[in-house]
């Protein structure tokens, strides 16, 4: 008997990244239902919060839509996220506008989908800038990318910036 590995398919993210030749590694986590929402499960892999990264999705009263990126154990600043992007205050998208804002459900925004899609501005913290790589959502509740932030935020064209508390 031969044993099947387990195969993903790829999601959207890890072709765009594959067509950009840029490199990643592909990670899974477990999650759980909390609520209405597909939750990540806290021990995340045994990977430290301060190396996942979140992709929040807010709107600016000057620009529209503005997308942080953030580690797991931070909070973003309202106001220096603002203040970075040309805005007098910026708050979060609605659950229930998040769809039809970036084409993902909540727990599943990816800035390189985002990017791919929307033209939103992106702000990633400067916490990333000298890790080696973080790690951001793959675009599918569960499945994530590692990868280097600076080759990242290049192909985004995004910016690094203190947008944390």
């Amino acid at each position: 008997m031969s044993k099947k590995k387990a195969h993903l398919n790829k999601t959207l993210v890890e072709k765009i990244l594959d067509k950009a030749n840029i490199s990643y590694k592909s990670l899974s986590f477990e999650t759980h239902q909390d609520g209405d929402v597909q939750q990540l499960n806290v021990d995340h892999n045994g990977i430290p919060e301060h190396q996942i990264y979140k992709t929040l999705v807010l709107t600016g009263n000057k620009t529209g839509p503005v997308v942080g990126v953030v580690p797991l154990d931070t909070h973003i600043d309202y106001k220096k996220l603002s203040k970075i992007s040309g805005n007098k205050k910026v708050g979060m998208v609605p659950l229930k506008e998040l769809i039809q804002t970036t084409g993902y459900e909540h727990g599943a925004n990816t800035p390189i989908g985002i990017h791919e899609t929307h033209n939103y501005p992106i702000y990633i913290s400067h916490l990333a800038e000298n890790q080696p790589e973080i790690i951001v959502s793959a675009g599918k509740i569960g499945r994530s990318v590692q990868i280097d932030p600076k080759i990242m935020a290049r192909f985004l064209k995004a910016s690094f910036a203190d947008i944390t508390e």
